[in-house]
């Protein structure tokens, strides 16, 4: 895994390629409720109607890819925008699938945009990438000193029909965050690539993947993240089968960034380790009851 300051932009062969799915949802505060206010869609993806899970007006969407799977050239491109003071929960109906992708690899790209006091928690089902695959995803999002963001991930290996984990070619996970202060231009906040090449090496590795197959992130963009925070995760993580590490972006803005990684054998584990993150600063900043996305 690495991190990079060096601009990342789509060769002119994947900015022209066709778009296989677009979602665009665009969401504002009406009332004491979060609510849509507008929203398209054509292709392969697709959102549910909105819920409601608590009393707090965040409003939850499920985004659908109606296919199942992204395949070789796919592209998916997600536009999501939280305005001022409005809250958003944004999840998957299931795991993201990408199979065999023989000449091109599959790719999603998602714009974000944050308003004054707006908060997004952004937390899909697992990444599983099979044998042969080919994956890239690029998130760019801008967020303003007062907003709140939370993105949890989970990266696992497809089942191999010899039974063996990192059949997948590549799987590229590159996030840049800004903040805009102001009518300038956005500060770089901070700039994550995440990089796993298994044919390349031996990643389950000292040094990398440490021995285990399936990889966990979280990311937090607050005003009241501070060291504190950081160790007070880093114990929590302490109580799940995973090794885990945390690192602190500089702050820009007032507003910091803290990116948590973990590792292990289980998606379970992994996954009942970020939701125990979210939940502590849903509780915590927000007065909100644990994570319960109610999708089954």
């Amino acid at each position: 895994m690495s991190t990079s300051s060096v601009a990342d932009a789509p060769s002119p062969a994947t900015a022209t390629r066709p778009v296989r799915g677009r979602l665009e949802l665009d969401i504002g505060v009406r009332g004491s409720r979060s609510v849509a206010s507008r929203q398209f869609h054509e292709g392969a993806l697709r959102v549910l109607r909105p819920h409601y899970l608590d009393n707090s007006g965040q409003v939850s969407y499920v985004v659908v890819n109606p296919g199942g799977a992204y395949l070789g050239a796919d592209l998916f491109v997600l536009d999501v925008e939280v305005g001022d003071g409005a809250d958003l929960l944004l999840t998957t109906q299931s795991a993201t699938k990408v199979y065999r992708t023989p000449g091109s690899f599959a790719e999603q790209r998602m714009t974000v945009r944050l308003g004054e006091g707006a908060r997004l928690e952004l937390v899909p089902d697992q990444l599983i990438a099979y044998r042969e695959a080919s994956y890239r995803q690029r998130t760019h999002i801008t967020v303003r000193p007062s907003s709140c963001l939370l993105m949890a991930e989970v990266v696992t290996p497809g089942w191999s029909p010899d039974g063996a984990a990192f059949r997948y070619e590549e799987v590229r996970l590159r996030n840049e965050i800004q903040v805009q202060s102001g009518t300038g231009e956005p500060e770089l906040l901070a700039l994550d690539n995440l990089l796993i090449r298994p044919p390349g090496g031996d990643v389950t590795g000292l040094g990398f993947m440490e021995g285990f197959s399936h990889l966990g992130s979280v990311i937090v963009v607050d005003c009241r993240v501070d060291q504190a925070l950081a160790d007070e995760l880093h114990r929590l993580t302490g109580a799940y089968k995973a090794l885990s590490g945390i690192s602190l972006t500089q702050t820009v803005a007032g507003t910091t960034g803290l990116v948590l990684r973990a590792l292990s054998n289980s998606t379970g584990e992994l996954n009942r380790l970020l939701t125990a993150c979210a939940n502590l600063l849903r509780e915590r900043w927000y007065g909100q009851g644990p994570l319960n996305l109610r999708k089954h």
